[in-house]
């Protein structure tokens, strides 16, 4: 079965570039044929992955623009992911989508070629709610919210549910929240804590439990062009993104199993 997970938060700097590169290589690292869509116009998720975002011949931006076939534009991460890259020109795309018919489904219509190539797909979306983000939500099955543990952090996660049962309601009715994923984790500070047992609180079971620490090696990786588990497998970090592929695919595992005995 193959699922494809958007990764959001319209609040900046909480780890979405982050989180979806090191998942990407987690869930390649167990066997799972997996493809990173960079939908950033910043390119961080295509550099990351040791693509060089400004030799790109062929781009996310050209396959949404109906430039070119989705096919072309997928090249091989350093750590072994196909990665659909993007870089500035993906800018022009917000623009240009808008003259577009159906626009919101530009994406989701250049990866049901691909699909089925693929166990899991990760969308790195931008930090804003846009036309990117749009077709991102409209593409995806489940919506993974990676964000700190702090008071502004909760304020933006309400944003973005509402935004999400918009997309339900509007766009993409199958939509729905994946799992909230708790970043740059310190258990020491005492507001951690507490935004962390809100969470828990209203999510349940949607919470991960497995958060991200705070690591040194995580924020060094992507200056070499890797995700931390080919950078420094031992680390924090790269220890913590592959307990987070592993939450996941047990519980799709359980999911799984559940609906054929129903």
């Amino acid at each position: 079965m193959n699922r494809v997970f958007a990764i959001t938060n319209q609040k900046g700097g909480v780890g979405k570039t982050t989180t979806c590169v090191n998942l990407a290589a987690s869930l390649d690292a167990t066997k799972k044929r997996t493809l990173l869509v960079d939908l950033d116009p910043q390119g961080n998720a295509t550099m990351g992955s040791g693509v060089q975002k400004n030799e790109l011949e062929v781009s996310i931006y050209d396959v949404i623009t109906d430039q070119a076939d989705i096919n072309e534009a997928i090249v091989k991460s350093q750590a072994g992911y196909d990665v659909l890259p993007a870089n500035g020109d993906l800018t022009a795309a917000e623009v240009e989508l808008l003259s577009l018919d159906n626009r919101e489904q530009k994406l989701r219509n250049a990866l049901s070629v691909v699909k089925n190539q693929y166990e899991y797909i990760l969308i790195d979306c931008p930090p804003s709610l846009n036309m990117l983000t749009v077709n991102a939500l409209a593409a995806c099955d489940g919506v993974i919210i990676p964000m700190q543990c702090e008071y502004y952090a909760l304020e933006g996660l309400s944003a973005l549910i509402s935004t999400v049962k918009q997309i339900q309601e509007f766009i993409n009715p199958k939509l729905y929240i994946e799992g909230i994923l708790r970043t740059m984790y310190d258990p020491r500070n005492s507001l951690t804590n507490d935004v962390s047992s809100q969470l828990s609180e209203h999510f349940g079971e949607r919470l991960y439990r497995t958060c991200i620490p705070r690591n040194v090696r995580l924020a060094e990786a992507p200056s070499y062009g890797l995700p931390v588990l080919a950078y420094d497998r031992q680390s924090k970090g790269a220890i913590a993104y592959l307990a987070l592929a592993g939450e996941m695919l047990r519980r799709h595992a359980s999911s799984e199993a559940s609906a054929q005995a129903s």
